[in-house]
């Protein structure tokens, strides 16, 4: 081969890499999970059908579920081990943004945008779809490594954004019922939340925070929404 065509070989094969890399490059991001969160009680006897429909759906990769027990129905005789106030406020948060005019059980958020019963495994896939379809095209990207989560630039609300840590338990977790209307029935949990914090505000601006190593097995997730409760921009999990 002579010299030009040994040139005219390495340029050749130059552009191919050039254009191999460009292509690497402009693969678009893995898509954020739809977030379906399900606000329960274990004293509640319409609850079962629908942490069953959560069961069945927490390991798709599309989709992370999450289970919030709510403390408003203990006084019935049995008092939810997993409940907190604080993801009872959040219920109540949602139902003003939702123009819900009570908080019930079982209520399921998809996005933060559409809410449903959640006993009808047909209606919930149907609001799955429904949200990846009208999922947020400028959402941010997230990252967990080595104790942070870095929030990449993007177009955030008027208004900003929450950042939330999550900590859930990704097993299942049998739980004896004594008293109240499931008394006597052991009922199944999964991705039941132990923890939710706020980090702070995303104004649009790319952004870190230091996270504490999980305990207990419990696993890692963030939301980035909407502040006041609104739809849910991004989300990931480690």
């Amino acid at each position: 081969m002579t010299r030009s065509g040994q040139r005219m070989g390495g340029l050749v094969v130059a552009l191919a890499l050039a254009a191999t890399a460009g292509s690497a490059l402009a693969e678009p991001a893995s898509p954020s999970p739809v977030v379906v969160e399900l606000f329960t009680s274990q004293g509640c006897s319409s609850c079962p059908p629908a942490n069953a429909n959560l069961t069945a759906i927490a390991d798709r990769p599309d989709v992370l579920a999450l289970s919030f027990g709510v403390t408003y129905w203990d006084y019935l005789g049995w008092k939810d081990s997993f409940a907190k106030a604080e993801f009872t406020n959040r219920q109540y948060a949602y139902e003003h943004a939702l123009h819900r005019a009570t908080a019930y059980t079982p209520q399921m958020v998809v996005n933060g945008e559409l809410d449903l019963i959640g006993n009808s495994a047909e209606e919930l896939d149907r609001f799955i779809g429904a949200a990846r379809k009208s999922a947020h095209t400028a959402a941010p990207q997230i990252a967990l490594t080595n104790g942070k989560v870095s929030i990449g630039a993007g177009a955030a609300p008027e208004d900003a954004a929450d950042v939330w840590l999550v900590r859930y338990d990704p097993n299942v977790v049998q739980v004896p019922v004594a008293r109240g209307e499931n008394g006597g029935r052991t009922l199944p949990h999964k991705n039941v939340v132990h923890e939710f914090t706020r980090l702070g505000a995303w104004t649009g601006k790319a952004i870190s925070f230091d996270l504490s190593a999980a305990t207990d097995g419990l696993k890692t997730a963030i939301l980035v929404q909407s502040a006041y409760t609104g739809p849910i921009l991004a989300a990931a999990r480690d």
